[in-house]
C-alpha cells in the first residue's frame, strides 16, 4: 500500500490550517488597544551622569484608566558600542500596539 498520497493530504492540511491560524491571531506578546497614544512629550534632558551612560527617551505605556507618562532616564548600555534603539507606536487593522525599546 502506498501511503505518499495521504501524507502529502496530511501536510497540506496541517500547513493550511498553521497558516490560517496565524493570519487571524497576533503575533505573540503583541498587546493592542483602540485608542491612539498621544503625541510624545518634549523632555527636558538633564546633564549626563557620566560618560557611559546613555539617554533612553520617555515614553506612553497604556494603563488601566489611559496612557502613563513613563519619563525619559540615563543607562549604562549593557556592553560597550551598543546604541538604543526607541521604542515606538505602530497601528494596524487590529488598532495599536506598542513595540518596545532595545540594545543593538
Amino acid at each position: 500500500m502506498n501511503r505518499t498520497p495521504r501524507w502529502r493530504s496530511l501536510a497540506l492540511a496541517v500547513g493550511v490550517a498553521t497558516s490560517v491560524g496565524c493570519a487571524a491571531s497576533p503575533p505573540p506578546g503583541r498587546v493592542y488597544v483602540v485608542d491612539r497614544p498621544p503625541p510624545t512629550r518634549v523632555e527636558v534632558i538633564p546633564v549626563r551622569p557620566g560618560h557611559a551612560y546613555v539617554w533612553v527617551p520617555g515614553y506612553w505605556t497604556r494603563a488601566p484608566r489611559g496612557y502613563t507618562w513613563v519619563p525619559g532616564r540615563y543607562v549604562v548600555p549593557p556592553a560597550r558600542h551598543r546604541t538604543w534603539v526607541n521604542g515606538s507606536w505602530h497601528h494596524d487593522r487590529r488598532g495599536w500596539y506598542y513595540v518596545e525599546g532595545h540594545w543593538r
